[in-house]
């Protein structure tokens, strides 16, 4: 039987806690023995502990002998707990919340039955099974289109075959997070991107729409500084294709995210070629 709770120092919070957290979830009750609202939520983290049968561990700190602990983890007031995954923190709250609000605090943090076969699927996508992991993704979408994760992979399965109108449909169901929005934006550009050497020589004769289709080739090819560079001498024509070329530019500035030198630049080229 896994264990369920455990007292945790400074000392064991590496293994127990970060390194635990790769294989279960791990909940961290930050407490100590004055504090009135941890003898009230203490013993609700702990039935909910055992009634969960190990499938998450509860971590209990004791502040007053791991400050430095608290302290790393921005404890200002107590109780504070701190839900790990996979060694980082994923959810936090303080106060002695009742108890329905800490069962769904827990649920938001313990995997689902189909969090775990998306899981799977996802290993073995990296283990080479794309068969497997696509019906494992597929499996899951069936019963939640919605699921991040599984709806991520897919699409990525979907890319690779070069069916980029497949992988946006199962984009549109899900929640426009970060991750989404990128891998939306690296599927419009990859649309009718295989045939590399022929838009090359397409875009050699000065169509905007060639030149336009062998950016968001060079796009997906790796080569971003060349991609940008077509798209906003395009743009600064203001011909008729100039809009797919700014709509262009800007899916790759969201597939390399701000921070990228290139998108710090090119967003300054791309306001002079508009204005």
């Amino acid at each position: 039987m896994a264990t369920t709770v455990i007292d945790v120092t400074e000392a064991d919070f590496v293994g127990a806690v970060l390194d635990e957290s790769r294989r279960r979830p791990v909940v961290v009750d930050f407490w100590a023995a004055w504090c009135g609202p941890c003898k009230v939520l203490g013993p609700t983290l702990e039935r909910l502990a055992t009634e969960a049968d190990g499938s998450w561990l509860l971590a209990k700190v004791d502040v007053d002998q791991n400050q430095r602990l608290a302290q790393q983890y921005g404890v200002q007031g107590i109780p504070t707990v701190v839900a790990f995954r996979g060694g980082q923190v994923v959810n936090r709250f303080t106060g002695a919340l009742p108890e329905p609000q800490v069962r769904s605090f827990v649920g938001s943090v313990v995997p689902t039955e189909l969090d775990m076969t998306a899981a799977a699927a996802e290993l073995a996508l990296d283990n080479g099974e794309v068969d497997d992991a696509e019906r494992g993704f597929r499996s899951v979408l069936s019963e939640d289109p919605a699921h991040e994760t599984a709806g991520i992979g897919l699409a990525g399965i979907l890319l690779d075959r070069d069916d980029a109108t497949g992988a946006l449909e199962v984009l549109a169901r899900l929640p426009r997070s970060q991750d989404v929005r990128r891998m939306e934006a690296a599927a419009r550009l990859w649309a009718g991107t295989n045939d590399v050497a022929a838009l090359a020589e397409a875009a050699e004769s000065g169509s905007d729409a060639d030149r336009i289709a062998y950016a968001k080739a060079l796009s997906v090819q790796g080569d971003p500084a060349e991609a940008m560079r077509l798209l906003v001498e395009i743009v600064g024509a203001r011909g008729e294709p100039a809009e797919e070329a700014r709509t262009s530019l800007l899916d790759l500035f969201e597939i390399l995210g701000n921070d990228h030198p290139l998108v710090s630049e090119y967003r300054r080229k791309l306001a002079s070629a508009l204005f």
